[in-house]
């Protein structure tokens, strides 16, 4: 007996037919699909426009705009909002020339909307940037049926307990693993730079890693490759969610680990400038938790229970080897005496702008407390 999937009609559209389509030529014209951060700071949203040549860099893609008050981000009486381009892809669904954009949202008065956290710390990372700071990102996320239960999961009950299914392989241990193969093929394609996957702790969760990039680069790529993500699902049927814990119970939560370093501690003897920076965030813990999901720490607190691999959301700690830390300094990294370390704090929701940028307020910046800097006038 066939058993009902949970996915949405618009996947069972005939695929071969639409591919009729896409093999149609160009004549020189390109599609260029602008995709932004909506209101929410967590969902992305996007549209297309055509130009008369293929642009070769940013520069060569024009602002735009769209309606902020279909997006939570504007008021209908003064709704238009600016698209300003910042970061170009290839596009992995219509194919070379065409392109995905990544932009940055201004207000009508040109100054950054609410959730474009990039602004700020775009202007934090050129402050910064002769520490080389690398960044690299464990995004996990849990797929769900159209009906919002995780896919692959009985109708009914629950999978059997945790252990099989991290990196797992059959078909009674991991779900949609063709899901995840299309998105990282996607993302190779579009120039996002990827560079792992694999099935996580509870059934259904996936994890992949992008990285190592330097300053501002590590927002942008992880967006892109979270858009990749939902566009691939969107022709699978079936949806993905960042939500830090979006099974109650044994289940284990999603985070957004992110590895970090600067070019002294990736040098001979870059331990001790590791631990100083460990120090630093020891005394900054409640500053961390409030920027590492978008609801100030609210949605960690699901998460961050000191179970399931995690620490306490109410302590900080820091250990080599250790999954139930804030900060695990790899054991590699204790042995070589250089390196990087781990911050586990950070929810699958995160907006990553916010999250590195915190990492340099802190760590090379020395920022303390509860408040932060404004360094417009450097």
């Amino acid at each position: 007996r066939a058993v009902a999937m949970s996915v949405s009609h618009s996947s069972r559209l005939n695929k071969l037919v639409r591919e009729q389509y896409m093999r149609l030529p160009q004549d020189g014209l390109v599609q260029v699909t602008y995709v932004w951060i909506d209101g929410s700071g967590e969902g992305v949203r996007c549209k297309s426009r055509t130009l008369d040549k293929e642009p070769k860099s940013i520069e060569d893609v024009p602002e735009w705009n769209f309606d902020g008050s279909s997006t939570a981000q504007a008021e209908g009486s003064n709704s238009d909002m600016f698209l300003v381009p910042v970061h170009m892809f290839r596009d992995p669904f219509c194919l070379d020339p065409n392109k995905l954009v990544l932009c940055e949202v201004l207000k009508y008065n040109r100054k950054p909307a609410e959730t474009n956290l990039r602004h700020t710390c775009k202007k934090v990372m050129d402050l910064v940037k002769d520490s080389h700071p690398w960044f690299g990102m464990e995004q996990e996320y849990t797929l769900l049926g159209i009906n919002g239960h995780p896919y692959g999961w009985p109708d009914n009950g629950f999978p059997g307990p945790q252990g099989p299914y991290y990196c797992g392989v059959g078909a009674d241990k991991v779900y949609g693993r063709d899901i995840v193969e299309s998105h990282y093929k996607a993302c190779l394609y579009a120039g996002v730079k990827i560079c792992g996957t694999n099935a996580e702790v509870m059934p259904s969760q996936w994890e992949f890693q992008v990285g190592p990039c330097e300053g501002i680069e590590m927002g942008d790529h992880l967006w892109m490759a979270r858009f990749i993500l939902h566009r691939v699902c969107e022709d699978f049927g079936v949806v993905a969610t960042l939500d830090p814990k979006p099974m109650t119970g044994n289940w284990n939560g999603a985070g957004c680990h992110t590895n970090y370093s600067t070019e002294e501690m990736r040098r001979e003897g870059g331990l001790k400038h590791i631990e100083a920076a460990i120090e630093k965030l020891s005394k900054r813990h409640d500053y961390h938790i409030c920027v590492y999901d978008p609801r100030g720490g609210r949605d960690n607190s699901r998460r961050l229970t000191g179970h399931h691999e995690t620490s306490n959301i109410f302590e900080f700690s820091a250990g080599v080897a250790n999954r139930g830390a804030s900060i695990r300094i790899p054991r590699q990294v204790g042995q070589d005496g250089y390196g990087y370390f781990e911050d586990r704090r950070p929810a699958a929701n995160c907006d990553p702008y916010a999250v590195t940028e915190a990492i340099m307020r802190t760590t090379v910046l020395n920022e303390t407390g509860v408040e932060t800097k404004d360094y417009a006038n450097h």
